[in-house]
């Protein structure tokens, strides 16, 4: 699914005008009905509804599902932001349409206009849409600040209304909505964690525009399909053996920190890698050969030579001393092919960041925000993140994973997004456990880009299905990683 700016919205729009051949007025019409059909399914019809309104055709919007509302008998009350311009002209055919049907239409001109709100009542926010370019000011924000203090059940219509589609609002005032009913498409605004707390729960609304416009356009940033990963998935022959999967090394662990060398390693072999050797310090060999017999293990020295492995996964539990330093550059002036590295190897790069010259094209850098920032510094807000992480992999041809509740998989300029997983992940360990996922994946010679998006994709669905035994806060990533199987299979079926 393509994400697209505001701009391409706005194309789409013409296009489908053009090559359906369909009215603007008519597909305002159309998107109203399909607010109306999801509102009647949501029993809200004992309710009262006031409709905030501005004057674009967001506002027209509003101004059409009032009218289809009270067709079917709605208490609809309707309050239009007045600045002094005209409206569009689509905005004014629906308020033309309107005064035929109710006498409940007022214009806020001034503060004293702004209606008092009951809690029980139902508010429509139909404001400002997708093309909101700037912060809300004056009588528009003091609408918005007075909706947001009168606990009524909020439905933003498009987005919430303040909100940028494409750019952050940080700092902004913003409708805190409880529902958010878009059309077409998911916006970038709604994968962001800055505006998690104002659009609620997002439904998007098919309102029968043309897919001959998306296949047609080039966006920045995309959400992942469990249909193209599927297809990415390679089917094992019968005639194969361990050699055929690829030797994946894992160089993780440390005092305290074992726990995160067996997680990953075990991740590793369940995701299908043929051979996994653990390389970690030699007190804690017996606890890797105990707890997990399936791996191998290598004496933690900076002697080891690398060319023999498939692929290395390095950084989780690491430490940060001297000789995980020595370690970490030994690895990158020797090895050549894509790894994996995360967690503390991000941090001893970041820390001395002429290493990133050496990372071996196509290998996959894993950070969470924090790990990320130490390695491009401090970003301002969540668009900012994502930018930087989109302008890493211009520099360097290396992908970067960077973690977070729809996790960004970006690559050469272009951005992926994830869309499974759930909070339960945000706990010890799973982190290590998708170090040991992509480097198995890496080792059975998938594509790059392929191995991360599988690998991301793969985790998040494990702990969707690991729910069905657990709950978001008892999931650990053991959980997680028996449920991997689990995940292919869905994915096959």
């Amino acid at each position: 699914m393509l994400l697209l700016s505001a701009q391409q919205i706005e194309e789409w729009d013409a296009f489908n005008m053009q090559h359906e051949p369909i009215q603007s007025i008519d597909l305002m019409e159309r998107a109203a009905e399909r607010c109306v059909d999801w509102i009647s399914a949501n029993n809200f019809s004992d309710k009262k509804i006031k409709i905030f309104c501005g004057k674009g055709n967001n506002g027209g919007d509003g101004l059409a599902i009032a009218r289809l509302l009270l067709r079917k008998n709605y208490d609809v009350q309707v309050y239009i932001l007045e600045f002094g311009a005209k409206g569009t002209d689509d905005f004014q055919i629906n308020l033309h349409l309107l005064h035929q049907v109710t006498t409940e239409i007022h214009f806020i001109q001034s503060s004293e206009f702004i209606p008092a709100i009951d809690a029980n009542e139902i508010v429509i926010d139909a404001l400002y849409g997708s093309g909101l370019n700037r912060p809300l000011q004056l009588l528009s924000k003091e609408i918005v600040e007075h909706i947001n203090i009168s606990k009524a059940e909020i439905i933003s219509i498009d987005v919430p209304s303040g909100m940028s589609i494409d750019k952050s609002s940080k700092g902004n005032s913003i409708i805190r909505a409880k529902h958010t009913l878009t059309f077409q498409l998911l916006k970038l605004c709604f994968l962001v964690a800055e505006n998690a707390d104002y659009f609620g729960e997002v439904y998007v609304l098919n309102i029968g525009l043309l897919p001959d416009f998306i296949h047609k356009t080039l966006t920045l940033f995309e959400i992942v399909s469990q249909k193209a990963i599927a297809s990415y998935i390679k089917s094992r022959k019968d005639f194969s053996h361990k050699g055929n999967y690829g030797h994946a090394l894992l160089i993780a662990g440390s005092k305290g920190k074992t726990g995160a060398a067996l997680l990953a390693a075990k991740a590793c072999l369940c995701t299908g890698a043929g051979l996994v050797t653990v390389n970690i310090q030699k007190e804690d060999q017996s606890t890797v050969n105990t707890f997990l017999p399936e791996a191998m293990t290598a004496e933690r020295n900076i002697k080891n030579t690398f060319d023999q492995f498939s692929t290395i996964g390095i950084g989780p539990g690491l430490g940060t001393n001297n000789e995980a330093q020595k370690l970490l550059l030994q690895v990158l002036q020797e090895y050549k092919k894509p790894m994996v590295i995360d967690a503390d190897a991000l941090n001893i790069i970041s820390e001395n960041k002429k290493l990133l010259e050496l990372i071996p094209a196509g290998s996959i850098l894993t950070p969470h925000p924090k790990e990320f920032e130490r390695l491009v510094g401090e970003c301002e807000n969540d668009f900012d993140r994502l930018n930087k992480a989109i302008e890493l992999t211009t520099q360097y041809p290396f992908i970067v994973i960077l973690k977070g509740h729809y996790t960004l998989i970006a690559e050469n300029g272009k951005g992926y997004f994830n869309n499974t997983g759930n909070a339960g992940l945000a706990k010890g360990g799973s982190g290590d456990m998708l170090t040991g996922m992509i480097s198995s994946l890496l080792a059975q010679n998938y594509q790059p880009l392929h191995a991360a998006l599988i690998g991301v994709y793969l985790h998040g669905l494990a702990a969707d299905l690991a729910l069905e035994n657990q709950s978001i806060e008892s999931l650990l990533a053991t959980d997680v990683i028996a449920a991997i199987g689990k995940a292919f299979n869905y994915l096959r079926d």
